[in-house]
């Protein structure tokens, strides 16, 4: 008997639907689905990085050409589901003295950890319709442009802040994807633009990391200050950082689109202790086997120990109280250098007798041509 011939790996959109009910059952809030293909973004992908707007990202130019199709995450790829999950809790405390502001999305437990589990389960829903289905599931760490997909899967618009933004979820919430070699049922995408004239974001940017609506420079966000950068922050900087100490949210916390977002119940997206708002003075007294168990499973870790004392120094330099000396004197002690320097210019910014003694005593026995220069220039006062 003749066999059959083989069937394209194609389904109804039964299939389609039942993924998409799955995922709002994982805790997914937005699901849409649309083909794997070139990103209609990959050419202004390319003069960003050009451009050296991605800094110390080195990560994205080493990788760049795995952008131009998912294929380079899944071999066969025809479509994606693209998803997302809404981390709005509790709405931010206002930081007092000694404190810092940590953004929202880095208040509970890592959400990778989170994510993937539930993608991982919805990869096992699809194998278990189609076992034959290649299928990957994957968050913020592939080389996938994430908003273009989901700008083509109908999920939102790319805003002139540059993240998505949906007219019911507006932009508090995580981006993932399912990949996968079964052609699903796409979505139409969006197309409108529901910006308008509005400029807020713009405008309220700290550091005027915008160059224009829609382009941002990472090296001037604090975001990637706080975050990426693994060098001293740029003196012109220092001063913007107000109380952030982990990200920031103001260009997210201004667009009329957040006003009336749905809030999460997800239990591990909730605010950890400490972290709305975080204590910084007793960061300092953290070495980094104590950092890494308070941080090691929260998005902090990415900062690493030095990271996270350097953005603290930082914050408590903009107003530092007697208090705050106490913590930077400790800092400046510090074996990690780029902590020492953001301890430096901190005191310096204290402009008293105690600051200034502390600077002097240490300058006397500093090992580092960086932390030097940092302590010249503290001493001068030339903040």
């Amino acid at each position: 008997m003749p066999t059959s011939p083989e069937l394209p790996k194609q389904h109804t959109p039964s299939l389609t639907t039942a993924l998409k009910t799955e995922a709002r059952r994982l805790g997914f809030d937005l699901a849409g689905a649309c083909p794997a293909v070139t990103p209609a973004g990959i050419h202004r992908f390319g003069e960003w990085l050009a451009a050296g707007y991605a800094g110390q990202m080195h990560y994205l130019a080493d990788r760049d050409a795995a952008y131009a199709h998912p294929r380079a995450i899944l071999e066969g790829a025809r479509s994606l589901l693209m998803l997302a999950m809404n981390y709005r809790t509790a709405e931010p405390q206002p930081a007092g003295p000694g404190e810092g502001q940590i953004s929202r999305y880095a208040w509970g437990t890592d959400y990778h950890d989170t994510i993937h589990a539930r993608l991982k389960r919805l990869v096992g829903f699809l194998q278990d319709a189609h076992p034959d289905a290649a299928a990957r599931g994957v968050v913020d760490t592939a080389p996938l442009l994430e908003r273009e997909f989901a700008q083509l899967a109908g999920l939102g618009w790319i805003g002139k802040n540059t993240l998505l933004l949906n007219r019911e979820q507006g932009s508090w919430f995580f981006l993932a994807a399912l990949i996968t070699d079964v052609q699903l049922e796409y979505d139409a995408p969006h197309e409108a633009d529901h910006c308008g004239t509005c400029t807020a974001c713009l405008d309220a940017c700290p550091t005027d990391a915008f160059v224009a609506p829609y382009l941002l420079d990472a090296r001037r966000c604090l975001s990637y200050l706080t975050i990426e950068l693994r060098d001293a922050v740029p003196h012109d900087l220092r001063d913007r950082f107000g109380h952030w100490v982990f990200g920031c949210d103001v260009c997210q916390e201004v667009c009329p689109w957040n006003g009336k977002v749905p809030t999460s119940d997800e239990t591990t997206f909730q605010p950890n202790a400490g972290a709305n708002p975080a204590e910084l003075r007793s960061l300092f007294e953290l070495d980094d086997d104590a950092f890494r168990r308070r941080f090691r499973h929260t998005p902090l870790w990415r900062a690493r120990r030095r990271g996270v004392l350097r953005n603290a120094a930082i914050v408590l330099g903009q107003h530092p109280s007697a208090e705050d000396i106490t913590s930077l004197a400790r800092g400046l002690c510090d074996d990690e250098p780029i902590v020492r320097g953001a301890c430096a210019w901190a005191l310096g910014r204290a402009g008293d007798v105690q600051a200034r003694r502390l600077l002097v005593e240490q300058s006397k026995r500093e090992t580092s041509a960086d932390v030097r220069e940092e302590i010249t220039r503290a001493l001068e006062k030339r903040t």
